[in-house]
């Protein structure tokens, strides 16, 4: 990639997006893999560049933090020679693409993903930037509680299907009908305005009742599986990151001990082939941990939208967090961090907390108005609703 031209707002590598602590520049790595080589350098990169801070999106991708007007363009320069960017915008947006990590090497997974993102970065199709796409075709679903808008997955009967994100069943297809099918449901969504619809997701057109029969299908999904806990699994070692943020340090030491990194939709990793945990002080590695109850987006100063810090705020309240319930807390109403309910949201707003049962950062509050140091006064009270 030579003469590349860097516009307007995305967050994306040729576009970053602006926050309280400089310049996030996003990557989508194909295939959802990095190799060794290519964890190191975008650690270095990030150190060199950046703030040393990067983030794993609940999209598995990952974002430099803190890079300047200026280190912008040596960082992108770096990241093209790692093989990590597009050659043009469109391409780069459109690429949207998150797969299950527990794949074998050209398995229906691995492949079908790599096939949908040459199909994608051959093609205009006009999608909002945050339309996305899930390939996820082991025996069970794991990406079932990950954002997506159509999907290739298994059907209950083991045969693949494409379904559109809201709608209960899916349409059976061969394998070599996929990616196509995917394509054309991809388009139905432009052509039939689905662009308009309220944040552009295929979920909210579905449920206006649009979607025609050819791409309603008979067929009901795989079952699906709990998002899966930090440890050891077939393919390698499962390492979380409190909030889904890590060091550079932390991103170079475990480049040195896998051939690649595979990122996922849960903000974490997967180191392949390692048959111990990884041991850094970093890292998030026992199913148990209070932090894996809690999500917050990075919060005020670091976000200019947010009202408030959030992950001080959501550390002191994970002990306290019941085993099996998810609090967010989130520095605005946006919810960038985690947008779908969870059992207990805390929106930042210019009063206070207000605090959300079983819905989203946009949903209306049980209550309202709290103050931080109240909350931390009596967090079982305020959690458990006496």
């Amino acid at each position: 990639m030579t003469g590349f031209a860097i516009k307007g707002w995305c967050p994306s590598a040729l576009r970053p997006m602006p926050s309280g602590d400089g310049l996030v520049v996003r990557l989508r790595p194909r295939g959802g893999r990095l190799s060794s080589a290519q964890a190191a350098g975008i650690a270095e990169l990030a150190a060199r560049h950046g703030n040393g801070l990067i983030d794993v999106t609940g999209r598995a991708n990952l974002q430099i933090r803190g890079v300047s007007e200026e280190s912008h363009r040596p960082l992108v320069e770096g990241l093209d020679r790692l093989g990590l960017v597009d050659a043009e915008l469109q391409s780069e947006n459109q690429r949207n693409v998150v797969l299950a990590p527990f794949w074998t090497q050209g398995d229906d997974t691995q492949a079908l993903a790599a096939e949908l993102e040459q199909a994608l970065a051959g093609q205009r199709l006009g999608l909002p930037e945050k339309f996305g796409f899930a390939v996820d075709c082991g025996e069970s679903r794991v990406l079932a509680q990950a954002p997506a808008d159509i999907r290739i997955e298994r059907g209950i009967d083991g045969d693949l299907i494409v379904r559109a994100d809201g709608a209960p069943l899916g349409r059976t297809l061969a394998r070599e009908e996929a990616i196509g099918a995917a394509i054309a449901l991809a388009e139905w969504f432009v052509a039939s305005g689905g662009v308009r619809d309220r944040r552009g997701r295929m979920a909210t057109h579905v449920a206006t009742g649009k979607l025609p029969d050819m791409f309603a299908g008979r067929t009901q999904p795989a079952p699906a599986l709990a998002v899966p806990d930090p440890g050891l699994v077939a393919s390698g070692a499962l390492v979380g990151f409190a909030f889904g943020q890590l060091q550079s340090e932390t991103l170079s030491d475990l480049a040195t001990l896998a051939p690649g990194l595979r990122l996922t939709p849960w903000r974490m990793m997967l180191t392949e082939g390692v048959r111990a945990m990884p041991q850094h002080p970093g890292l998030v590695m026992r199913a148990d941990d209070p932090l894996l109850r809690v999500i917050a987006c990075t919060g005020a100063p670091t976000c200019p939208e947010a009202f408030a810090e959030t992950r001080e705020l959501a550390a002191s309240l994970a002990p306290h967090v019941p085993a099996g319930t998810r609090l967010h807390v989130s520095g605005c109403t946006k919810g960038c961090a985690h947008p779908v309910p969870s059992a207990l949201t805390l929106v930042g707003t210019a009063d206070g907390f207000d605090l959300v049962r079983d819905g989203s950062p946009r949903d209306v509050p049980a209550m309202r108005g709290l103050a931080r140091t109240a909350i931390l006064a009596d967090p079982v009270a305020v959690l458990g609703g006496r």
